[in-house]
């Protein structure tokens, strides 16, 4: 009898997190799958058509421009993010007074609303009070109106972007270098071993399983940028800023085209799916090698 208790409570103590997960996640993918292969407004019931939805996402200009977008937010901000976090990573590793504060200074872009971040940067930006124009102005340099201009607006919300997902990656950074052993660095001393070899050879290598967490992490949250977007450029110009969700929120919220918003969702998850698998992969096949 204590036996077969034993056995049954593992399976007691991870159901409620089965339901939670089958009730607000499962259940809802597949029902966006079979939306989207309806043709469905909110006002009226589903009416089955098939891979209609996809048929037209594969000749949507507009979807193709915010797919780009996309992609290129993820390649603008990911890597630079990451680099820069672990820059100052292993600059705030040292054990000196006062790191601390610097350490909160840098990640506190990572806690507060990402609105608040977006009101703070539209200010920024403003092309007749803004801080940055009246700087270029005071150099000789004309200013700009960043966030209405076609040609800037979607490299000043991946500077947003950037500037956001620093913190975070430093922190988790800071952590991987903390729990490197000192007796290797002192190892690497004895041998010659300048700052910046130790940091290529020994903290960089040991740090990789962070890099992966990070890497997929910051993937997945740039896939699915929609605040940023939204409060900084509403999509535009002419869609020049417009991503994948700002899509899906357009077409479901705006034109109600539920069906094909469900689409578009569906999209977005095979894709983030297809480069998270990817990564993982890679990754894993990099850690086995060594």
């Amino acid at each position: 009898m204590q036996k077969g208790l034993n056995r049954i409570i593992p399976y007691l103590l991870i159901l409620p997190n089965f339901i939670l997960f089958t009730v607000f996640i499962l259940i809802p993918i597949f029902w966006i799958f079979y939306l989207s292969l309806t043709d469905y407004t909110m006002l009226n019931s589903p009416v089955w058509s098939g891979f209609k939805n996809y048929v037209r996402l594969l000749h949507d200009d507009i979807f193709h421009r915010a797919i780009k977008n996309t992609a290129l937010f993820w390649i603008g901000t990911v890597v630079p993010g990451m680099a820069v976090g672990l820059v100052l990573a292993n600059l705030l590793s040292m054990k000196l007074r006062g790191l601390a504060v610097f350490r909160a200074i840098i990640y506190l872009p990572g806690v507060i609303s990402s609105v608040a971040v977006s009101l703070t940067w539209l200010w920024l930006f403003d092309p007749r009070q803004g801080p940055i124009n009246g700087l270029l102005e005071t150099l000789g340099i004309g200013g700009r109106n960043w966030l209405q201009d076609p040609e800037t607006s979607l490299w000043s919300v991946i500077v947003v972007g950037t500037w956001t997902g620093i913190g975070y990656a430093m922190i988790i950074f800071l952590a991987g270098i903390q729990s490197i052993s000192e007796h290797l660095y002192e190892a690497a001393s004895l041998d010659g071993a300048t700052g910046l070899k130790k940091f290529w050879f020994i903290t960089v290598p040991l740090l990789k399983p962070m890099t992966l967490f990070l890497f997929i992490t910051a993937t997945i949250r740039s896939f699915q940028v929609f605040d940023l977007v939204f409060v900084l450029t509403g999509g535009g110009p002419a869609n020049s800023s417009t991503t994948i969700v700002s899509q899906i929120v357009s077409a479901s919220f705006q034109e109600y085209k539920m069906g094909y918003a469900s689409a578009m969702a569906v999209f977005l998850l095979a894709a983030t799916l297809i480069v998270t698998l990817i990564q993982y992969a890679v990754g894993n096949r990099n850690h086995t090698a060594e």
